[in-house]
C-alpha cells in the first residue's frame, strides 16, 4: 500500500488525479442512477438503457483511466498507441455492459454479485489494455502482487456496488452505491499503477504513429464531455420519472386512503406503498411496510375454495399483527400499472365479524338455541361418524330419553318453567357423560345420548342409571316447579340395527315400554318389542281411515232407576269391526288412538253419531258419550259440541259428557274452563270411574259436575264383599251430600241391584240391566214394549 501511496504522491498531477476521479465518480452516479431506470423497464427500453449504461460507464471507466494517465509524469517521453487505446474503450463498453445486463436482468442476489464482478474484472481489463498502448522510452517491469491486487479490488468492490445498487430504488443505496463503484475503479488502477516500475532504455523507441500526450488530452474532454451529456440526459429522465412517481403515487395514495379496506401495491413481493387502513389493521406504519416483502404480513395464504377458473384469485388468509396476534382476512389481487411499470395491488378485507357471524350461524344450525347442545341435525351427523369410525370388537349405545308428564309441567307452571327444567336436564345429563359420549336435544322434551366404543352392553346400563340417578339428585333441591322424571330407550349398534334410521327407532321402541312399564327407568331393545312397534303403528294407520270406512260402530247401553227399573237413558259405546282383525276391542284400539291422536276425529265422529240418534228418541232419555283428556284439552272442542247440537238439534239438557279424573289432573286450569263453556252450552258432565286412578274430594267441589259414576270393579260382589259394600256406601253418601245423583256401573246380579237399591242409589248400568245394543236392535225393543202396552 506504502507503494501506491508513494506512486501518487511522487509520480502523479494530484489535480488530474483528482479530476479523474471526479469522472469516475460521474460516471458511477450515471450507471447506478440508469441502472435503477433497466430494473423498472421492461422489452426495447430495458436494451436501451443497457446499451446507455454501457456507453455511459464505459466511457467514463476509459476516460477516468487516461485522465490518470496524463497525471502519471514517468520524467521520459511517452506516447499511445491509437489503435489498443480505442480498443481499450471498446472493451470497457462491451465487458462492463455485459456485467450490468447480467446484473439487471433478474432480481436475485447471485445475478447482482456476478453482474457486479464482471462490471469490476471490465474495469481491469480496459486497464491493463490501455497500459498495452503506453509507450516509453524504457522499459516496463510489473509487481505480479499488486497487480493481482488490483484486479481483486476491482472485482470485489464492482461486485459489492452493484449488489447494493439493485437491492431497492433508494437513495442512501444509489449513494453507497456510487461510491463503491468509483473506489472500484479508482482502486483498481492506483494499485495496478503502484505495481509499475519504468527504467530508462535508449533502446526502446517510440512509434511514430502514436499519439502524443496533448492529443490525448482532447480526445479524453471529448469523452467526458459525452460523460456529462449522458448523465444529464439520465439525470433528467431520472427528475423526470421521480416526479411522475410522486405524483402517481400521491393520486394512488390518496384513492387507497379513501378505501375503507386495506390496500398494498407490491412490485413482485416487495411492498412499494399502503394505505392507512392497512396500517391501522396491521399496527404498522407506513415506513415499517415499504419495502418489506408481502408474506411476511401473512401466514400461510390458501385460495379459497369453490372459485371458478376465471374468478379473480382470492384467498383466505391471516394478518399477522406487529404484537405478533392474527386476524382472518381475505386477499383480493389486481394488477395496475403503477410509476409506468404493472404492480399487484393486493386488497386486504378484514373478515373477523364475518368470521363471527359465520361461526354463530353455524352453531345456531347445529345447536340448539335454549340448552346450548347439539340439534337433531347435529346428532345425526355425529352419529353417522361414530358408526363409520366403530372398531370391530366394539359398539355404540343409542339413549333415547323423553321427560315423563313434561306437558304437566308447562301447562301447571308455565313454559318458563318447563324451558328451566329442560335445561336442568341438559345440565345433569350432560354432567354424567363420559369422554367420547354426546346429548343431543332432537325437540321437545326428547333427547339422545350418543355412547360409542362400547365393550359391554353393561356399560349403557351404567350410563343410563347414572342419569336417573343425576335426576333423582336434582329433585330433592327442586322446589315447586315439577320434578324431573325420565324414560329410557336404549339400543345398540350394530347389534341390534346396521344402520342409522333403525336404531333410532329401536330406540324410541325402548323408550315406549320404559314408559309403559312405570317411568323414571330404562329399557333395552329387544326384537319382539320391533314387532309390537310394528303392529302399533299399523294400528294408527288404520285408526286415522277407520272413520272414512265406516268401520266403527256405535252400541247404546240403557241407564235405569234401580227402584222402579225405568230407563232414562243410554250410554254411547264405541265398536271397530277390523276388516281383518275382526272385532277389536277398545281396550286395545282406544289407548292408542289417544297416543296417536286419532282420538280427536273419532271422538268428534261417535259425538255427532251419538247425537243424532239421540234426537230421534223421546224427549226424557239422554246420551252419554265419553271424552278423553285428549278431546277434553283440544283448544275446540266446545265449539265442536255446539256445532253438533245446532246441527242435530239435540237439546243440551239432553248430553251427558263423561270425564276421568286422569284428564282433569293433565291440566286442571284448561280442564275447568272447557266444563264451565260446556256447562253455559247447557249439556251435562259427568265424573266416570270414581273411586280410580287420581280420585280427589277436592276435583267434586271444584269442577261443575252434574252426576257421579261408581267404578264397576267396586259394584263386583258388592253384595257379598264388606269392603266394597263400605267403599259403595260411602260415595252414595257423599253424593247426597253434595246434591249429586250417583250411577253404578258394572251391576251384573240380582243382589248386586238389591243391595243398591236398599242404599239409595238412583241409577244404574250393567248386563243385569241390560247390555249394549245397536239402535236397531233397541228401537225393535221399543216396538215391542208400545205392542205389548196396546
Amino acid at each position: 500500500m506504502l507503494t501506491v501511496y508513494n506512486c501518487i504522491v511522487n509520480d502523479h498531477n494530484l489535480t488530474l488525479v483528482l479530476l479523474a476521479g471526479v469522472i469516475g465518480a460521474i460516471a458511477s452516479f450515471a450507471a447506478v442512477n440508469i441502472l435503477q431506470h433497466m430494473r423498472k423497464a421492461r422489452g426495447q427500453m430495458r436494451l436501451v438503457w443497457t446499451l446507455v449504461s454501457a456507453l455511459s460507464f464505459g466511457f467514463g471507466v476509459w476516460a477516468t483511466h487516461f485522465v490518470a494517465m496524463l497525471s502519471f509524469s514517468p520524467g521520459i517521453p511517452n506516447a499511445y498507441d491509437m489503435p489498443i487505446t480505442l480498443l481499450s474503450l471498446v472493451i470497457a463498453v462491451v465487458v462492463t455492459g455485459i456485467g450490468i445486463a447480467v446484473a439487471a436482468t433478474r432480481q436475485k442476489t447471485d445475478h447482482h454479485l456476478v453482474g457486479g464482478a464482471i462490471v469490476g474484472a471490465g474495469v481491469a481489463a480496459m486497464h491493463f489494455t490501455g497500459m498495452m498502448a503506453f509507450q516509453v522510452e524504457g522499459r516496463i517491469v510489473w509487481d505480479k502482487a499488486l497487480v493481482t491486487s488490483s484486479v481483486i479490488f476491482g472485482v470485489f468492490l464492482g461486485a459489492a456496488a452493484i449488489r447494493i445498487a439493485m437491492r431497492r430504488t433508494s437513495g442512501m443505496n444509489n449513494v453507497i452505491g456510487t461510491i463503491l463503484l468509483t473506489l472500484a475503479i479508482c482502486t483498481m488502477h492506483f494499485t495496478a499503477m503502484g505495481a509499475v516500475s519504468i527504467y530508462p532504455d535508449p533502446a526502446m523507441v517510440i512509434a511514430p504513429s502514436s499519439v502524443p500526450s496533448n492529443w490525448l488530452a482532447t480526445a479524453v474532454a471529448l469523452a467526458a464531455f459525452t460523460i456529462l451529456m449522458l448523465t444529464g440526459l439520465a439525470l433528467w429522465v431520472d427528475i423526470r420519472d421521480a416526479q411522475r412517481a410522486k405524483l402517481e403515487e400521491r393520486r394512488m395514495n390518496g384513492l387507497a386512503n379513501a378505501a375503507l379496506e386495506g390496500l398494498i401495491v407490491c412490485d413482485d413481493t416487495t411492498i412499494v406503498t399502503a394505505n392507512k387502513s392497512l396500517c391501522r389493521l396491521s399496527g404498522r406504519t407506513l415506513g415499517d411496510m415499504i419495502g418489506s416483502d408481502f408474506t411476511e404480513l401473512f401466514s400461510a395464504i390458501n385460495p379459497s375454495s369453490g372459485l371458478s377458473a376465471n374468478a379473480d384469485p382470492i384467498w383466505e388468509s391471516n394478518l399477522i399483527h406487529v404484537d405478533g396476534s392474527r386476524s382472518p382476512v381475505e386477499l383480493l389481487t389486481r394488477v395496475v400499472d403503477y410509476g409506468g411499470k404493472p404492480h399487484t395491488v393486493i386488497a386486504v378485507r378484514d373478515i373477523r365479524e364475518r368470521k363471527k357471524a359465520e361461526a354463530d350461524i353455524h352453531r345456531l344450525a347445529m345447536h340448539d338455541t335454549l340448552t346450548g347442545l347439539p340439534n337433531r341435525r347435529s346428532f345425526t351427523t355425529r352419529l353417522e361418524q361414530e358408526m363409520a369410525a366403530l372398531a370391530e370388537d366394539k359398539s355404540i349405545a343409542l339413549l333415547c330419553l323423553d321427560l315423563d308428564r313434561f306437558k304437566e309441567v308447562n301447562d301447571l307452571f308455565g313454559h318458563a318453567a318447563g324451558d328451566a327444567m329442560l335445561q336442568k336436564v341438559a345440565e345433569c345429563a350432560g354432567s354424567v357423560l363420559r369422554e367420547g359420549q354426546v346429548l343431543a336435544r332432537l325437540g321437545g322434551d326428547e333427547f339422545a345420548v350418543i355412547a360409542p366404543d362400547l365393550s359391554d352392553p353393561e356399560e349403557a346400563a351404567d350410563l343410563a342409571q347414572d342419569i336417573l340417578d343425576a335426576f333423582r339428585k336434582e329433585n330433592e333441591r327442586a322446589t315447586s316447579d315439577g320434578l324431573m322424571s325420565s324414560s329410557i330407550g336404549i339400543a345398540l349398534y350394530p347389534a341390534d340395527a346396521q344402520d342409522q334410521e333403525n336404531l333410532i327407532s329401536h330406540a324410541d321402541t325402548a323408550l315406549y315400554r320404559a314408559k309403559s312399564e312405570g317411568r323414571d327407568t330404562y329399557r333395552f331393545y329387544e326384537h319382539a318389542m320391533g314387532q309390537e312397534a310394528r303392529s302399533r303403528r299399523i294400528m294408527e294407520h288404520e285408526l286415522r281411515h277407520a272413520v272414512s270406512r265406516k268401520e266403527f260402530r256405535l252400541v247404546y247401553q240403557p241407564q235405569k232407576r234401580l227402584d222402579t227399573g225405568e230407563v232414562v237413558g243410554y250410554e254411547a259405546l264405541l265398536r271397530w269391526k277390523h276388516p281383518e282383525r275382526g272385532n277389536v276391542s277398545p281396550a286395545i284400539f282406544v289407548p292408542v288412538a289417544e297416543e296417536s291422536g286419532a282420538i280427536v276425529p273419532i271422538g268428534e265422529w261417535v259425538l255427532e253419531d251419538a247425537c243424532r240418534t239421540a234426537a230421534s228418541w223421546a224427549p226424557h232419555l239422554t246420551i252419554a258419550v265419553n271424552v278423553s283428556a285428549v278431546q277434553l284439552h283440544s283448544p275446540n272442542f266446545t265449539q265442536t259440541v255446539h256445532r253438533i247440537l245446532l246441527e242435530t238439534g239435540l237439546s243440551p239438557r239432553r248430553l251427558e259428557i263423561e270425564i276421568t279424573e286422569t284428564a282433569l289432573v293433565r291440566d286442571m286450569h284448561r280442564a275447568l274452563t272447557t266444563l264451565r263453556q260446556l256447562k253455559s252450552l247447557g249439556v251435562r258432565v259427568a265424573m266416570d270411574d270414581f273411586g280410580t286412578g287420581y280420585s280427589s274430594l277436592s276435583n267434586l267441589r271444584a269442577f261443575p259436575f252434574d252426576k257421579i259414576k261408581i267404578d264397576g270393579s267396586f259394584i263386583r260382589q258388592v253384595d257379598t264383599n264388606e269392603q266394597s259394600a263400605t267403599i259403595v256406601k260411602a260415595v252414595l253418601g257423599i253424593g247426597r251430600g253434595l246434591g249429586l245423583p250417583v250411577l253404578a256401573e258394572g251391576v251384573e246380579t240380582s243382589g248386586e241391584a238389591s243391595f243398591l237399591s236398599r242404599e239409595l242409589c238412583q241409577i244404574g248400568q250393567g248386563y243385569y240391566l241390560g247390555r249394549p245394543s245397536s239402535i236397531e236392535d233397541i228401537e225393535g225393543d221399543k216396538e215391542d214394549s208400545s205392542a205389548n202396552a196396546a
